[in-house]
């Protein structure tokens, strides 16, 4: 069996346990356990304080989702904490700019910059579900802001990749906080901006986001550029509840929110993947990678056909998750080769992201997303806030006959997706993998890892993963610790296999899981060996 050699062992914890990206952001969800805060507390915090200690990837700029799980109601709840489009959007604005879809960075750009959903997305977690206050949850993330960190080597790495994207407009050296440039592993860095943004938020609540002088600051910008996005965009933002959708996988149900995100394509290739003997063809080898690889094709190809707003257009959901349609679906897949062109089903007929899970005690759990998509978003930071404006609106359509496409008050496709598996109506897995359409294919192969061959959450996340691109030639990355003789018979059966090495394995994802076990309450917890990140408890 092959791992990536992190030699890390599973954290044990009774009392809570928090898994994250980033170590300081895993502290302060922590934190909040040993003061009396709950699961929802700990995430957000060290949501909140992964959008300092790591702001390439998320922030208040940009969106959530999470999976809340409630020992007293004993039910999965999905929330919603995603933006949509400004009022005004419309693709004839983006065709007279001279661009055929929306830029992700660089010129073009503002017309990317859907509602931030992420600050309501914490107050309507915290007030529903959490026993602490914004200013008690948000502190942590304040004091690093305002006092400074020292800047870790996978988070400089990241953060200097974006340099150019940032120094495209002025008011984006409020992220450059070292002499005008990006800060190298090690380096202190200070926040202010950012620090006093939150810190407002902290007073204000959401409406010091979406209806002060926060918000006239994010419009002012973006329609100075030449985008969308007003005041009376920001203020009329809500949050939603919606009905957590799931799959049976051996005996495991796992959870992902609805569309408009991603999850989904988790919850089709399961579906198929339930079909073959995985167990039985060995964690590492080619049959195995090949039939997960097939079936992540084929719910990919469903995905970004059919996921789109549910509120705006008809997604067939049921269809889609049914196991009479995964019988026809998994029907396809050939065990000798590679399908070269896999279209999406008819179910109806016959950039960087971070993520935390935490659970407490009690057996409460929250799995919990939040991104600016691309790194920084849009690289365009709203002047004094130092708030990076994500880049979401980019994933929309410009055909008008899909799903997808772009209008007006409308979410966008998201690639953020939280996930939870439940085992025998108990809480058994709270977890997540980051990295944009990685995402999908990290909750496949953990689940995996995990039911088929037994794996406790470190293991699950060390070992080796594959990477199906899915844009473009359909090829797959592995680990270069893979066995070349796997990699060979993949070849063999038609698939394109690239093997990535170094600072270039970050391209597998960021996983975090945390799992329970209802008759002691033992939390297992792990954490990305291939970042920076960690899984703390007591």
């Amino acid at each position: 069996m092959s791992f990536f050699k992190s030699r890390r062992s599973a954290v044990l914890a009774r009392h809570g346990a928090v898994a994250t990206s980033q170590p300081l952001a895993a502290q302060a969800g922590l934190r909040m356990l040993m003061d009396g805060g709950n699961a929802v507390d700990a995430a957000v915090a060290a949501a909140a304080a992964l959008n300092v200690v790591e702001p390439g990837s998320t922030g208040i700029g940009g969106d959530m989702f999470a999976l809340i799980w409630d020992a007293k109601e004993r039910k999965v709840k999905a929330l919603n904490g995603s933006g949509r489009q400004a009022a005004a959007a419309n693709v004839a604005d983006v065709r007279k700019a001279g661009f055929d879809a929306i830029p992700n960075e660089g010129p073009g750009s503002w017309f990317a910059v859907s509602v931030p959903g992420t600050v309501d997305g914490w107050q309507t977690a915290l007030e529903h579900y959490g026993r602490m206050t914004f200013r008690e949850v948000l502190a942590p993330a304040i004091d690093y802001a305002i006092n400074g960190y020292g800047v870790s080597d996978i988070v400089s790495y990241g953060w200097r990749s974006n340099e150019a994207k940032l120094s495209f407009k002025p008011s984006g050296a409020e992220m450059m906080p070292v002499n005008g440039r990006t800060p190298r592993k090690g380096e202190f860095v200070r926040l202010p901006n950012l620090g006093r943004s939150m810190q407002a938020i902290a007073e204000g609540g959401k409406d010091a986001f979406y209806k002060g002088e926060i918000a006239k600051k994010i419009a002012d910008y973006v329609q100075s550029l030449g985008g969308w996005l007003t005041e009376q965009d920001l203020a009329e933002h809500h949050s939603d509840w919606d009905e957590a959708i799931s799959v049976d996988y051996r005996g495991v149900k796992v959870w992902e929110c609805p569309p408009n995100g991603q999850g989904i394509a988790a919850l089709i290739a399961l579906n198929l993947a339930k079909g073959f003997d995985v167990t039985g063809m060995g964690a590492q080898s080619p049959d195995r990678y090949h039939y997960l690889i097939e079936s992540m094709r084929r719910g990919y190809a469903d995905a970004l056909q059919y996921v789109a707003d549910p509120r705006m257009v008809e997604v067939p959901i049921g269809p889609l998750l049914s196991d009479e349609y995964a019988d026809r679906r998994r029907a396809g897949i050939s065990g000798d080769h590679a399908d070269p062109n896999i279209s999406y089903g008819d179910p109806m007929g016959g950039a960087d992201t971070v993520y935390v899970t935490a659970v407490d005690g009690d057996g409460n759990a929250c799995s919990l997303i939040n991104s600016l998509f691309a790194g920084f978003g849009t690289g365009l930071v709203a002047p004094t806030t130092g708030i990076a404006l994500q880049n979401r609106g980019s994933l929309f359509s410009f055909d008008p006959n899909h799903l997808n496409y772009l209008q007006g008050k409308k979410r966008p496709f998201q690639t953020i997706i939280p996930a939870m598996a439940t085992k025998d109506d108990e809480m058994y897995l709270s977890f997540g993998v980051m990295g944009g359409f990685v995402q999908p294919q990290g909750h496949l192969q953990v689940v995996s890892n995990m039911v088929d061959f037994g794996m406790d959450s470190q293991e699950a996340l060390d070992a080796l993963r594959f990477k199906v691109m899915v844009e473009g030639d359909n090829s797959v990355i592995v680990e270069e610790d893979a066995d070349p003789a796997m990699v060979e018979n993949l070849r063999k059966r038609g698939h394109t296999v690239h093997v990535k090495t170094g600072y270039e394995r970050i391209e597998f994802g960021g996983g975090q899981v945390i799992s329970r076990d209802p008759e002691t309450g033992i939390l297992t917890a792990g954490s990305e060996p291939r970042k920076d990140g960690s899984a703390v408890g007591w």
